[in-house]
């Protein structure tokens, strides 16, 4: 049994010197703890092997079931923490009245810009936006959303900080390895300005409670790593006439697009359909990523918010924006709309 426990720990060590997701660890951990188990109950008694191992199934099946409790009660804490938190963020004070002249020392080199002023500044701390992960590309959005004095910026995620994170998610420092990502991103947001209201949501986005949150926001920027969560977060932006801004990254290949159904641009699922199979979209931790390209992307999403927000230029409705930081080129490509669109194609003559 003694054998068994040290194999799991230099598995463990070995997962953490060479950067692999915690997640990942405890799944080689799981795997372990199976092909023990079903030694035992495979080999006959006296086997070499099952004497090795503990001699019976029993203590493994007892180990098992301790460890299942423990996640079970884990799991249960932190759906009640969420709803505590989620209550919590709804009650905090958001930042309102007149700019102070700290503010207004602040945001200075916004207001003399002729396409913001002081109009445009007003509208950023009147703005409420909820941004979709707390990783590479939410890092760089969330900074730049509360340096530029969004008034209430809301983040749900419900991973934890580990250190293969930190070669590009640059709002979480070392010290934050193993912290609930949102709590991290919270405290370096209001460490870089307290004017602007946080609330963070750790928790996994749901079609429970997907609907009733981004109802709650002006807009939505999505920079989750998983199709599923992309297309249900394209769905109910589109059932409240929220604006999306979505951006997505692979190796050295970034692309963001502002999807907006309500002003007669395509929505997310115009231009991706379906979603990809099992495999067929590898995220970062399998195909890897430059670490400054999410601050690429993710700092370009925080400006086409700001654009939105404050009604300046052109966002990038019904243009696919894709830059390749390997050959330092940038192409735009043109969307439209589908009338046969599932999700947003009914809406076409509303």
């Amino acid at each position: 049994m003694l054998f068994v426990l040290i194999l799991g720990g230099a598995l463990w060590g070995l997962g953490a010197v060479l950067g692999t997701p915690r997640q990942m660890r405890w799944t080689m951990i799981g795997m372990l703890w199976v092909g023990v188990v079903l030694l035992h109950l495979v080999l006959p008694a006296g086997s070499p092997l099952r004497m090795a191992t503990g001699e019976s199934a029993a203590p493994w099946l007892l180990l098992g079931g301790l460890a299942a409790l423990i996640l079970a009660y884990r799991a249960g804490l932190r759906r009640v923490r969420g709803r505590a938190e989620a209550a919590e963020a709804r009650d905090a004070p958001e930042q309102s009245g007149a700019f102070s002249d700290v503010e207004l020392e602040r945001y200075a080199r916004h207001i003399v810009l002729r396409e913001v002023g002081g109009p445009g500044q007003r509208a950023l701390k009147d703005a409420r936006v909820l941004v979709i992960g707390a990783g590479g590309l939410g890092a760089p959005a969330l900074t730049y959303l509360a340096a530029a004095g969004v008034g209430t910026i809301g983040v749900i995620d419900d991973d934890v900080v580990d250190l293969s994170n930190l070669q590009r998610q640059v709002i979480h420092r070392d010290r934050d390895i193993g912290m609930p990502k949102v709590h991290s991103a919270a405290e370096a947001l209001r460490a870089l300005n307290p004017h602007v209201t946080v609330r963070p949501y750790e928790r996994r986005l749901t079609e429970e409670i997907a609907a009733d949150l981004i109802a709650d926001y002006d807009m939505v920027l999505d920079g989750c790593d998983n199709s599923e969560t992309r297309h249900l977060v394209n769905r109910m932006a589109v059932a409240a006439g929220k604006p999306l801004i979505s951006g997505a990254l692979t190796q050295w290949e970034g692309q963001l697009s502002v999807f907006d159904p309500a002003e007669g641009a395509p929505c997310y699922a115009c231009v991706f359909p379906e979603v990809p199979a099992a495999g067929l979209a590898p995220s970062c931790a399998e195909a890897g990523v430059i670490g400054p390209l999410p601050g690429v992307i993710g700092s370009m999403m925080a400006g086409e918010a700001v654009k939105l927000i404050t009604g300046a230029g052109a966002p990038l409705r019904g243009t696919l924006f894709i830059y390749d930081a390997l050959y330092s080129d940038a192409r735009r490509i043109k969307t439209e709309r589908r009338r046969d669109c599932a999700v947003c194609g009914a809406k076409e003559d509303t």
